[in-house]
């Protein structure tokens, strides 16, 4: 694997040439909707191909499948242009195996909100164990409000992807209320009722567990917090069902702020059979610009992290996002947009922009001006980032990452995920 960062002049068909694979393959695991055009400092993958297979007559993907001995989901990971509508033509050339060695199996989530498009599910399902949709809330009583989930339940079940019951504070109104949950964490004798309606929900839609994302939790509900998530393992696990539980993105036990307070990780580490760190949003929506997950402020995190979690339990939170914001900056001001990774780089190229990599963040950013002539800067995330977090799994031992969100495809990462490690399929 090699990232090229294109220089002026640079097309695709010299960067093919130069690394001796096709134009076409490098567009396909680029997401490049314009492949005549590239933008310098833009970051491309090169994957190198050890075995690949031209279709003949009569063949199908599950033919050339048990050719080869390779599983059919392998074979629409490595050729991400057939996972559209799974199918090939004669003349087809398609890659088996890749030149460089896996490093280890690990485990992968997303999440996705209802109005995900089929088309794009089965662009992405593929590379994820699980796939988490947004989201179920909670009452005082126990009861849950159901989220629309969209194509996502049925295109999950078709590639073998777990899809898990994702459960936040939001209430009835759309809302986020921490009161319910506070509610339920202070009267352990709901959590029965809690477990059983969880439990109906996963047994009837054929969820493979539940994701408890309780943000913003009372510092003093902090131990009830726990407690009640090692419940739900507990019980949950005696069916077969596993528990994650979701962590806002602390350097120390005693970090002070409304959304730190609440996760005591050392508790919810051994409550929880994973643990989903959020390790993202530093560059955010009302915030100056800069990186969304800085790789120093990741790796802040993880330190601390291992030392309260064993790293096996840790999956590691990934953006699949970037912004745009108008300078100059100002507290109180607009907001920033956020933007797809595809998409960051089309409005550099719009605007003819340069992309920068900034080493110590390891983030793509870039300015430009736009028509009404207010100056934009933009940070995103790209393959080079990508491989950055996504060394972070070896580096300390960690189960493996999550996706927020899939609603933003991110092809590029997902080839750079599927060359270093083995997505695994989950048995409990």
């Amino acid at each position: 694997m090699i990232i090229h960062t294109v220089e002026r002049g640079e097309t695709l068909n010299s960067i093919g040439i130069k690394y001796g694979i096709s134009a076409s393959y490098i567009q396909n695991i680029n997401q490049l909707p314009n492949p005549d055009t590239l933008v310098v400092g833009q970051n491309i993958l090169i994957l190198f191909p050890k075995t690949t297979h031209v279709v003949g007559q009569y063949e199908t993907l599950e033919s050339i499948s048990i050719m080869y001995s390779v599983p059919l989901i392998n074979l629409i990971r490595n050729n991400p242009a057939i996972t559209a509508n799974a199918e090939i033509y004669v003349g087809q050339e398609l890659v088996i195996e890749f030149e460089d060695e896996k490093i280890k199996s690990v485990i992968t989530n997303g999440y996705t909100y209802g109005n995900i498009s089929e088309e794009e599910l089965i662009t992405m399902l593929p590379y994820f164990t699980f796939v988490s949709p947004f989201t179920y809330g909670i009452e005082k009583d126990a009861s849950l409000i159901r989220p629309n989930t969209g194509d996502t339940l049925r295109v999950a079940y078709y590639y073998g992807t777990k899809p898990l019951m994702h459960i936040s504070t939001i209430n009835y109104y759309g809302n986020f209320s921490i009161e319910p949950v506070s509610f339920i964490l202070n009267n352990p004798y709901i959590w029965q009722t809690a477990f059983e309606n969880i439990l109906y929900e996963i047994e009837n839609y054929g969820y493979a567990g539940v994701d408890i994302d309780f943000e913003f939790i009372n510092p003093e509900d902090s131990i009830n917090y726990a407690e009640f998530i090692n419940f739900l393992r507990v019980n949950l696990n005696l069916y077969g069902y596993v528990v994650i539980a979701a962590l806002a993105p602390k350097v120390s036990a005693d970090q002070k702020g409304v959304l730190y307070e609440g996760h005591n990780y050392k508790a919810i580490g051994e409550a929880a059979n994973y643990v989903f760190i959020m390790a993202y949003e530093w560059g955010y929506t009302y915030g100056p610009p800069m990186a969304v997950a800085p790789i120093e402020s990741v790796k802040n995190v993880l330190n601390y992290a291992v030392t309260e979690i064993p790293p096996e339990k840790i999956l590691m939170g990934i953006p699949s996002y970037g912004y745009d914001w108008t300078l100059p900056f100002i507290k109180g001001g607009p907001p920033a947009k956020s933007i797809s990774n595809p998409e960051a780089v089309m409005t550099a190229l719009k605007y003819k922009a340069e992309i920068h990599f900034d080493t110590f963040s390891q983030s793509p950013y870039f300015y430009y001006t736009d028509e009404s002539g207010n100056i934009h800067e933009v940070w995103f995330e790209d393959a080079k980032s990508s491989l950055a977090k996504l060394r972070l799994i070896e580096m300390y031992g960690l189960s493996g990452c999550g996706y927020w969100n899939l609603e933003r495809p991110f092809t590029q990462n997902y080839m750079v995920l599927n060359s270093l490690y083995y997505i695994v399929e989950y048995s409990f």
